[in-house]
Order: structure tokens, then sequence, then C-alpha cells
């Protein structure tokens, strides 16, 4: 499982020009499931994202988490991430997992963000959706589990 986690000002998802999720201050998570991944790898990436230090304090420090700033999260699943571009220049996807057990681990995911005090607004899965973000700093983490 991997995320793409972007610190923004503002951001929304948008399926056939209308707006399915929108957010104020916040994180624009991409989610990347890949094939044999599990629930558990879904819950620790979860916590870790609900509770990341990544907004800055007073001091300019980047010391506070979503709660402390009272911030939003924008859930989209994002195959792409699983990208293989070794043989050639067409990327594979064969890394990734298939649709349905990506999708119940995405949905899975979006409920443990939930628990932790952060419902997301999210994308629809498999859409080709528009993501507009305002984007701050630019402040970006990578993680995996």
């Amino acid at each position: 499982m991997k995320a793409v986690i972007q610190r923004v000002t503002a951001a929304r998802v948008s399926v056939g020009g209308e707006t399915v999720g929108k957010i104020g201050r916040g994180l624009v998570v991409l989610l990347g499931v890949a094939q044999g991944d599990g629930e558990e790898a879904c819950r620790k990436l979860a916590q870790k994202i609900s509770r990341l230090r990544v907004f800055s304090d007073d001091s300019g420090k980047t010391n506070l988490s979503l709660g402390d700033v009272g911030g939003e999260i924008l859930a989209i699943s994002q195959f792409t991430l699983f990208a293989d571009c070794s043989h050639g220049n067409r990327p594979g996807f064969f890394g990734a997992a298939p649709p349905e057990p990506a999708e119940r681990l995405y949905e899975l995911f979006c409920e443990y963000l939930a628990e932790a005090g952060f419902p997301p607004q999210k994308g629809i899965f498999g859409a080709d959706m528009k993501i507009d973000m305002a984007a701050d700093g630019p402040f970006t983490v990578i993680l995996e589990m």
C-alpha cells in the first residue's frame, strides 16, 4: 500500500464536471493498493496519516497534526502509483491490486480515517477524476506500508 500525501490549503475532486468532494485546509491522499495488501497495512497507514505532524506551528516548525489544525482529508484511489516503467516507455500496472480488492481496501482505509476522527471526502473509485488543489508549501510525503 502506498500513499502520496500533499498538504493543501484547499482541494476538490470532480467527475464529469460535478464536484464530488472538497476540503479546506488539510491533506490530499492519493492511495494505491498493491497486490497482496491487507487490512492491517490499511489500518496502520490510516493511523499514521491521521497523526502526521506536517503543519507548521507558530515557530514555523512542522509540529502540528491534522487534528491540531482542524484539517480535513480528501482521499483519492490512485492505482497508477504502482506504475512500472522499467521496460520501455509505457507504464505497466501489474503491481496494482485488481479493482475489487482495491476498492474494498480503499473504502476500508476511508473507514479507518473516519474512526480516527477524520471522515474523508472522497473521489469515485475507478472514475476519470479531475483534482484541483492549492498545494501548501508544497509539502509532500510518500508513505508505504
